[in-house]
């Protein structure tokens, strides 16, 4: 029996020695696991110095945003030069048009431009075409007359008035058909006669107790030989204006105001001594060298997004697994980098504004403001984005932690003061607005307010409401004052106290 039994008792310890080495193999195994997935975690989150010193890994996303830092802000100053000078150019074109056709028209009016009597208004309409008629013989500038296929616009003046209406205000009776009628005459330039002679040529009359306005459409077209000392091929531009006199009201205030629509192309036949493309094609090479270098810099921060969506599910399923828990959505956030989206933004509005940019200096696009904004706000966001970079140092890492830590309490602070100032601006726009030039629309209470908050203008503010009525003057203290004290000294003062307490908490 004992011979039987000592090949059994042999036999169960062989097979405790394997069970309790299997046992110890997957407990190792497991380890291992954990602890390779605990090491991808800390490689992940690592910033580009660390990542260096641990694998040697060169932060070549990190040296090509600093490129990128240097050739969008020289290609952003290059454009800005460029769209000054067509702004500028604009704008003082309009101011030219308005001392050309406006009669007795002074730079910095007080007030609006506005007619009276019914002379005033058909002598400024024959001064206007009459000054039209005369223009190469009157303007130092560049401008010449419109040619459609051989033949010049004419110069049109058109009047919109109700069709029928009969205004009887000392019997305090009326009868007014609302249909609005058009009526338009037209002018070329090439025909001639004297100011005193306009009206016995022109058969033009208003009927003021109908009339809702007069519009007067001409063209003019001009060439802006400014850039040619920037080494920029000058652009021709088509000024289409429009002046009109604005009597809907009729308040016996017929205001006058000058638009202006440019369409910016290229001169059919151009030549500049002693130059070439070579600027041209130099600047056109230093866009495309912006292009390639934020191309690059979005593949690579679209893939380390793609990785860390990757990873995140990855531990998703790895705490569910070995510690059967759920990640919480905060903590898989944690894996997206804001940076990086931001970084991708950048990228997107620059490649796009440099796009715009090429279009506009060869000529195919006109869209400087478009352009402008693309670029402007791309460049605002890299350099913005250089906060990342200095947040790998503690001593400069402060700004970000504050912010980040404020930003939930702030978001909902924000949201209670705008209750209030949204009542104060429906209130102040209702109440003042008739009586007041900073009350009179939404958005001109919204900045007035705004900048009462900031300490800007507030005398001036106060100033306008002397002469009003009385009860609205008495209204008007009550309101500006109420909001001066809970703004300034109440809800701003809380906003500084939360992020200065923010920071308190964080700097100890």
């Amino acid at each position: 029996v004992m011979e039987d039994s000592e090949p059994l008792s042999a036999t169960r310890s062989e097979e405790r020695r394997l069970n309790g080495h299997c046992r110890w193999s997957a407990h190792t195994l497991e380890s291992k696991v954990v602890e390779d997935f605990r090491r991808r975690l800390k490689y992940f989150f690592m910033n580009p110095c660390e990542k260096y010193r641990a694998r040697g890994r060169k932060p070549w996303k990190l040296m090509l945003q600093i490129l990128k830092i240097a050739i969008i802000t020289v290609q952003l100053v290059s454009f800005g030069l460029s769209n000054e000078m067509m702004v500028t150019f604009k704008d003082e074109n309009l101011m030219t048009f308005k001392h050309l056709f406006l009669k007795g028209y002074k730079d910095h009016q007080l007030g609006s431009y506005a007619l009276y009597t019914k002379a005033d208004v058909y002598d400024h309409i024959y001064y206007i075409i009459n000054r039209y008629i005369n223009l190469p013989n009157l303007t130092v500038g560049n401008l010449a007359y419109e040619r459609v296929d051989g033949k010049y616009t004419p110069l049109s003046v058109c009047q919109e008035f109700y069709r029928n209406s009969s205004i009887n205000p000392e019997n305090e009776t009326f009868d007014i058909d609302p249909h609005i009628d058009k009526d338009c005459i037209s002018i070329y330039p090439m025909q001639s006669f004297s100011n005193s002679s306009v009206a016995t040529h022109v058969n033009f009359s208003l009927d003021f107790k109908r009339l809702l306005s007069v519009n007067i459409h001409l063209t003019l077209k001009t060439i802006n030989l400014q850039t040619v000392r920037h080494h920029e091929l000058p652009d021709c531009y088509d000024f289409h204006i429009m002046i009109m006199f604005d009597n809907r009201a009729h308040s016996g205030k017929i205001k006058v105001d000058v638009e202006n629509y440019v369409r910016i192309y290229e001169c059919s036949d151009w030549n500049v001594e002693g130059t070439s493309d070579k600027n041209d094609y130099l600047l056109l090479s230093f866009d495309s060298v912006v292009i390639l270098a934020c191309f690059t810099s979005l593949i690579l921060c679209m893939r380390s997004v793609i990785n860390g969506i990757q990873l995140q599910f990855e531990f998703n399923i790895f705490f569910h697994i070995y510690y059967n828990k759920t990640v919480t959505w905060s903590d898989r956030m944690e894996f997206v980098n804001s940076w990086y989206i931001l970084i991708i933004v950048s990228d997107t509005l620059t490649i796009a504004g440099s796009v715009f940019k090429i279009g506009i200096q060869t000529k195919y696009l006109t869209n400087y403001d478009v352009c402008s904004i693309l670029l402007g706000t791309a460049t605002m966001l890299v350099w913005v984005g250089v906060i990342r970079y200095l947040g790998f140092f503690k001593k400069y890492n402060i700004l970000i932690l504050t912010l980040r830590a404020a930003f939930p309490n702030v978001i909902r602070f924000c949201c209670c003061a705008a209750m209030i100032y949204f009542g104060y601006c429906f209130c102040g726009w209702i109440v003042l607005g008739p009586y007041h030039d900073k009350f009179r629309t939404l958005d001109k209470v919204t900045e007035c307010l705004f900048s009462l908050i900031n300490g800007d203008d507030m005398y001036a503010t106060f100033l306008q409401m002397r002469d009003k009525s009385y009860m609205v003057w008495l209204f008007s203290r009550l309101y500006l004052y109420s909001f001066i004290s809970l703004f300034i000294y109440m809800v701003l003062s809380l906003f500084i106290a939360l992020i200065t307490d923010t920071y308190e908490t964080i700097k100890v």
